[in-house]
């Protein structure tokens, strides 16, 4: 299961102009928007099939849920021995592996045993709360990018410790969005807009003309709100944050998004961070890796690479703050926000 942060998709046209499409997969709920006024019920049907065909794939590789999947197996495989995986998932793991080395390993797809120690995902547990550094000293001794190797040639992959495991979960609905987007270009369409769970990949225009107009939600755990909104096309936005996924111990409000250098969840001012890029999947682990570094970390490393970057600052009056990079769209902010 695959789930993350929601993000609001504006419309500014007339109905007939604008044809929907809908399901559920990888955890999560999932939305297409198509410009394309006259489609007929057989296409929409077709359409409806390729994308709910493209997102399971996705999901029947990556599931840590599943205990079938590609990535349940090979958390299985104690073993130091090779393990092939497919095409994407291999893709995946190299776009991950790019994102940690760059990130200096904020982004890392084997925190999977502290997030759980932590009382999060598929094999959430909460034995001891906090747990001892004790034990999350001898967790991170089997966490660590560099720990999984990747193939030069071939699709086999290989652990150097073997109780590694993994979890894309931070970059596989982004991956999905992408190979969602590739069905709808197949049958031919160029003017579309895809939303899994949050993450969105727009192309072409949108009904009535001019850019898809995205809402970055307000992030407040009660309720939902408009923050800011910005316009993109042939482009892809993916959100990470703290406001939907945590839980509270002993007083203590302790964040889903878990530091794999430290083996600790983030307790900076971070409340969120949306990013866009060409490709949701690359948006969508860059989003989680700037969720994990400090504020003035993620900015200058951003501003370093280029990335385009809206965060949102909780201050501590509850408050809240914002700061983006030059290549982010122009955001337009409520008055009331």
């Amino acid at each position: 299961m695959l789930v993350g942060l929601s993000v609001r998709v504006l419309f500014f046209a007339p109905a007939p102009a604008r044809v929907a499409l809908g399901g559920q997969s990888m955890g999560t709920s999932w939305s297409v928007v198509l410009n394309a006024p006259g489609i007929d019920r057989a296409a929409r049907t077709d359409l409806q099939q390729a994308v709910q065909a493209a997102l399971d794939r996705v999901d029947r590789a990556m599931s840590t849920w599943d205990p079938a999947s590609e990535v349940s197996r090979f958390n299985a495989h104690r073993s130091l021995e090779p393990f092939a995986v497919s095409a994407p998932t291999l893709e995946v793991l190299r776009i991950a592996r790019d994102v940690s080395a760059a990130s200096g390993g904020a982004f890392d797809v084997t925190v999977r045993p502290l997030v759980a120690v932590w009382g999060f995902g598929a094999d959430a547990r909460r034995a001891e709360d906090p747990p001892t550094p004790e034990r999350l000293e001898r967790i991170r001794a089997r966490v660590g990018y560099e720990r999984l190797r990747l193939p030069a040639s071939g699709n086999a992959i290989r652990k150097t410790v073997p109780d590694l495991e993994i979890d894309l979960s931070a970059v596989a609905k982004g991956y999905g969005v992408d190979r969602a987007a590739d069905a709808l270009r197949e049958a031919g369409y160029r003017d579309f807009l895809v939303e899994v769970g949050g993450e969105v990949a727009a192309s072409g225009s949108r009904p009535g003309g001019g850019p898809w107009r995205l809402a970055i939600e307000r992030p407040d755990v009660d309720g939902r709100a408009v923050y800011g909104v910005i316009g993109i096309s042939d482009r892809a936005m993916a959100t990470s944050g703290d406001y939907r996924s945590f839980r509270d111990a002993g007083g203590r409000r302790i964040s889903h998004l878990i530091d794999p250098r430290t083996g600790q969840p983030v307790t900076h001012g971070v409340a969120s961070v949306s990013v866009v890029a060409a490709t949701t999947a690359v948006a969508d682990a860059w989003a989680t890796a700037l969720s994990v570094l400090a504020p003035g970390e993620g900015e200058a490393l951003a501003r370093k690479l280029g990335l385009a970057v809206y965060w949102i600052f909780r201050e501590t009056d509850g408050s809240y703050r914002n700061l983006a990079t030059p290549a982010f769209p122009p955001v337009a902010v409520p008055e009331a926000g």
